[in-house]
């Protein structure tokens, strides 16, 4: 079953949004879930993870303090809450899974293989 995102929209700056990631069967280790985000054009960009399910949660320094990681198992879904967004916010978030990342890799969109359809989010300014 793929990786499902969604949740993004159109925001005014300083508003909030939060996107939602279905992840049946890789809530739990060795599974580790994260988020990017690519603008046109650019690499997708790493943006936030939680470490084989259980562990350490880790943000792109672009985003702490503002956003934040969170998952319900019983949903089966992994959220990314984005507070006090900001135009160069602005992007199609993706949602990433891979059962085999290493603590060093967490940020390459390289160590992941399973990815979701994007969600487009826009920050007005």
């Amino acid at each position: 079953v793929q990786l499902q995102a969604s949740g993004g929209g159109l925001v005014q700056a300083g508003g909030s949004l939060r996107l939602s990631c279905s992840a049946p069967g890789r809530m739990r280790s060795p599974w580790t879930v994260a988020w990017f985000r690519q603008t046109p054009g650019m690499d997708r960009d790493f943006v936030a993870v939680m470490h084989r399910s259980a562990g350490r949660i880790y943000y792109a320094d672009s985003v702490k303090g503002r956003f934040a990681y969170s998952r319900d198992t019983a949903r089966n879904t992994v959220y990314l809450q984005m507070n006090s967004l900001r135009p160069e916010d602005t992007a199609v978030y993706y949602c990433a899974a891979s059962p085999s990342v290493i603590s060093s890799n967490l940020a390459s969109q390289n160590a992941y293989a399973d990815w979701g359809q994007g969600t487009q989010v826009t920050v007005s300014s």
